[in-house]
């Protein structure tokens, strides 16, 4: 059984609890506090030197980090990943754009703002840059959306789990969706999908009902 070490409240812990979820897969879950240091201890280390979650146990002693390339790895041979070469390129251009415009703007905002006590303040030079360019990435949603459901040629997949981790609270550190409508029907499609779970769904919480 695969082991998930993953923190709750992180976005890119949730796309593969999501993933996951969506597809079945039977996992154990370990909650890693990276606020308290707990990806930072000689043991988390030793299994991801980055010190990042989160982080796949695929096998006994083999480990699989970052969480778009975890994606892939679960989706494989799923209907969350086209098996048609083109499909599979749109899926990886979307996901490419969520590192390196989305996550870094949105989910730098959400971690400063909203899980780091005081981190507005800390990071107030910042949160105008971030601001800008977080708007500037969820104008490019907007315009492909529009004309489109889903982000990767018109169908669900681990493409939406990517961009939906963060846009889904981009509300709650100060971003306006209303401008994004398109990106609204969006993010209400995507979690109207099957097995979709919230991100502060656990499986204990079932077990507690």
């Amino acid at each position: 059984m695969y082991k998930l070490y993953s923190m709750r409240r992180s976005g890119n812990c949730y796309k593969v609890r999501l993933a996951l979820a969506q597809l079945g897969i039977p996992h154990e879950q370990i909650e890693v506090d990276i606020l308290r240091g707990e990806s930072r201890t000689p043991e988390f280390l030793a299994m991801n030197p980055s010190g990042h979650v989160p982080l796949l146990e695929v096998a006994p002693g083999k480990y699989l980090p970052e969480s778009n390339a975890i994606l892939w790895y679960l989706a494989e041979g799923t209907p969350l990943l086209s098996n048609d070469p083109i499909e599979r390129a749109s899926a990886l251009q979307w996901m490419f754009f969520e590192q390196h415009a989305l996550e870094p703007n949105l989910g730098a905002a959400w971690f400063w703002m909203v899980l780091i006590k005081g981190g507005r303040d800390l990071q107030q030079h910042a949160l105008e840059d971030w601001m800008e360019e977080g708007y500037r990435s969820l104008g490019v949603m907007e315009k492909h959306l529009s004309r489109q459901n889903f982000l990767a040629d018109g169908r669900y997949s681990i493409a939406d789990i990517a961009l939906y981790a963060y846009t889904h609270i981009a509300h709650e550190c100060d971003f306006d969706l209303a401008r994004f409508p398109a990106v609204r029907d969006w993010l209400a499609r995507v979690a109207a999908q099957p097995h979709h779970i919230a991100m502060d769904w656990h499986p204990a919480a079932v077990a507690a009902e």
